[in-house]
């Protein structure tokens, strides 16, 4: 139970802090929507610079033949890709997994209601799984070599995003009596609450982020195709899990018997997640190759050779 001094020791929500970042006129520009972009080009600089970056490439044991590494047109194709991928398959996720109603009682405002709000993780993972296939298919490639490359830069965007929901009030915590919990103004009522966003922030953003650059600089994952994404699936779904037991479920939404929704949407990812792990780690590497070189003459006969073991 929450005492009297818990109350008047909890965290008051900063009422400097806005949703807004700033006006031009009769437009708003949110802080959410500077936290995609941006996002999104963080993670394709930073892939953009691993790539570059020879020595993540080389295997240290036997190979099974070469596989091209993207260049910064393929990965700006990518990041263009994914940001479609991100708010279709993000918007269309949170209708289908959370307000399945609006599809037949309000459908107009599966596009014009996106200003209140209504995003899903998993609706927009989904969808960059599309833009990862169509980028894949386009230039030729392995779908794990593009997946890749995706997953090393989307803890950066995952943390932006937690951030602003809590600059937004919005997903944050159950009621608690730790020292830090805040007091939102957006919520029910005046009690401290887990800084659920915050937990998120730190977790899918800096410790997943951390995670997979250890993998990839001191491991060489990234000449073991589909071992980062792996990773990463794995990782967002067990740190999702676990921040769901201090998270408020979405109001007016069933659960899963003892489940949250968004433990039940984790799980499969974490299952998913730790097979592909399995797979790939027990594969042989492949060697790089680059654009403009001798040994990526033929392209597609290479990539194609590879893809079908990958």
């Amino acid at each position: 139970m929450i005492s009297f001094i818990d109350l008047i020791s909890a965290i008051i929500f900063p009422t400097w802090i806005s949703e807004d970042a700033f006006s031009i006129g009769p437009l708003t520009v949110k802080w959410y929507g500077i936290a995609y972009v941006v996002g999104l080009f963080g993670a394709y600089l930073y892939a953009a610079r691993v790539a570059e970056v020879k020595k993540y490439w080389l295997a240290s044991g036997p190979t099974r033949g070469s596989l091209i590494v993207p260049t910064r047109d393929d990965l700006s194709d990518l990041m263009f890709y994914a940001f479609i991928g991100i708010f279709v398959g993000g918007r269309l996720g949170w209708v289908i997994l959370y307000s399945t109603d609006m599809l037949w009682t309000a459908p107009q405002d599966i596009v014009l209601g996106i200003r209140g709000g209504g995003m899903s993780f998993h609706g927009g993972f989904l969808g960059v799984c599309a833009a990862i296939g169509y980028t894949a298919w386009r230039k030729k490639t392995s779908y794990m070599r593009i997946a890749d490359f995706a997953a090393i830069g989307a803890p950066i965007g995952l943390g932006l995003v937690r951030i602003t929901n809590f600059m937004n009030q919005e997903l944050y915590g159950r009621p608690t009596e730790v020292a830090w919990g805040v007091i939102f103004q957006k919520a029910p009522d005046s009690l401290p609450r887990h800084p659920s966003q915050l937990y998120e922030a730190f977790l899918e953003g800096f410790i997943l982020w951390l995670i997979l650059r250890i993998l990839t600089t001191r491991f060489k994952a990234m000449s073991k195709p589909g071992l980062v994404t792996g990773a990463f699936v794995l990782g967002y779904g067990l740190f999702r899990f676990g921040v769901e037991f201090v998270r408020t479920p979405d109001a007016n939404i069933a659960q899963f018997g003892l489940l949250t929704r968004g433990m039940a949407y984790s799980l499969p990812m974490v299952i998913i997640g730790l097979i592909v792990v399995v797979w790939a780690a027990r594969r042989a590497a492949v060697d790089p190759a680059y654009a403009g070189t001798a040994d990526v003459a033929d392209r597609a006969s290479v990539t194609d050779d590879v893809s079908k073991k990958t």
